[in-house]
């Protein structure tokens, strides 16, 4: 049992409890929880050793609200999340020089801004392609502002974006490979997110709040229905994104090896969602904007940086916690001052021994710019027992 957290967060309105101290987090980090923690609805707020400030609210934040649920709580990357697979592979049976396989990955995923050029077949890939057929059979109901992205977003489906998305080839203390990637709801989940976030500010009941970019949608309006329809759709579209990628990895290192290669059952998580639960005696809507649910045997990803490594973890079931954990390390700089701060002999210093690029495009990734994922899964060890520790010999980035 961890007897250090958590602790309660100083002059929150309603229950705030973190497993962090105060004064690792910066003041406009606390400030944001307290604005949070200030809200009619807000039942309680749990703050995740990865927190840091966010657009609105924090990120590594876990917020339950009465019949009420604030978009800036979710963020605007809907869905966005982790997936992991343990294959036959060992360290032995990888190359002296990995950069062919690095560059089947990206020839078979796009990154950055890109997209596919033609949807991708999910049947080909031996995915059930009902879940496909769901999303674009229902596309059509989405807020009427997106009508024209479906083409972008059926080839987007299965591409990994930028900034902290990334796909991995790894190795555990065993010496056993691990594929793992991370990524969301892509362009379509964010004109989501941005378009409802913009009809919540505009609701009364939003007039007076601390911050408008709190503004929330309240059960039992068409507002409400129309954003839970919306960010179900986009969680959906970003755990298939995931899906098709990781799918299309796997295909990617089998032509990279003459030997046959079998993968376990994948690991998936969102870390950026909502879930309706039932906590101190209430139903709820739990919002996790950087946080996973760690329920009682829940599986989860916990990435560090790009240099660092990760964590393959199992929920204990908190119930101080709301069954939630850290989604990774989380920044402890911005992106400018990461810039401002390190070059690019920095960058190659600290992924020394990760096939990854080493150029200024990602400088703002590197491991400095992260905070300590050890001790970050230190402070939480009443939340997740660790099942395994990964570390990082491929990194592909956006």
């Amino acid at each position: 049992m961890n007897v250090e957290f958590p602790v309660e967060l100083s002059g929150a309105k309603s229950s705030t409890l973190m497993w962090a101290h105060e004064y690792e987090v910066g003041a406009q980090a606390l400030q944001q929880l307290r604005n949070i923690a200030a809200l009619p609805w807000v039942h309680g707020v749990r703050v995740m050793p990865d927190v840091h400030l966010g657009k609105g609210a924090t990120v590594g934040s876990v917020i339950a609200m009465y019949q009420a649920v604030s978009p800036a709580a979710v963020g605007v990357d809907i869905g966005c999340g982790m997936e992991g697979v343990l294959t036959s592979l060992t360290a032995a049976d990888l190359p002296d020089d990995l950069s062919g396989i690095r560059s089947r990955i990206e020839a078979a995923v796009p990154v950055g801004f890109r997209s596919h050029d033609q949807p991708v077949s999910i049947r080909r890939l031996g995915l059930d392609p009902r879940v496909s057929d769901r999303l674009w059979g229902s596309f059509n109901e989405l807020h009427k502002g997106v009508q024209q992205r479906e083409s972008k977003a059926q080839k987007q489906m299965g591409s990994l974006g930028g900034g902290n998305h990334f796909i991995e080839v790894c190795l555990d203390d065993d010496d056993r490979v691990w594929l793992m990637l991370h990524s969301g709801s892509r362009n379509i989940g964010k004109e989501l997110a941005e378009r409802h976030m913009s009809i919540a500010k505009e609701l009364p009941h939003n007039a007076d709040l601390p911050d408008r970019d709190l503004a929330v949608f309240l059960s039992g309006t068409p507002q409400m229905a129309a954003y839970r329809r919306d960010l179900t759709w986009a969680q959906t579209y970003a755990s298939q994104n995931r899906a098709t990628m990781l799918a299309l990895v796997m295909r990617a290192v089998r032509e990279s090896f003459t030997q046959e290669i079998r993968f376990d059952e994948p690991i998936s998580c969102h870390h950026n969602y909502v879930a309706e639960e039932h906590f101190d005696g209430l139903d709820l809507l739990v919002t996790r904007k950087g946080a996973i649910r760690a329920g009682a045997g829940d599986l989860g990803l916990i990435p560090g940086s790009m240099g660092t490594g990760s964590y393959v973890v199992r929920g204990l079931g908190s119930e101080r916690s709301f069954h939630s954990a850290s989604h990774g390390a989380g920044r402890r700089m911005s992106r400018n001052e990461a810039k401002r701060r390190f070059t690019v002999d920095d960058l190659i210093a600290q992924t020394a021994g990760v096939e990854s690029r080493k150029d200024a495009g990602v400088l703002d990734e590197l491991p400095a710019a992260y905070k300590d994922i050890e001790s970050v899964i230190a402070a939480q060890s009443d939340l997740v027992e660790v099942v395994a520790h990964l570390k990082q010999v491929i990194c592909v980035k956006g």
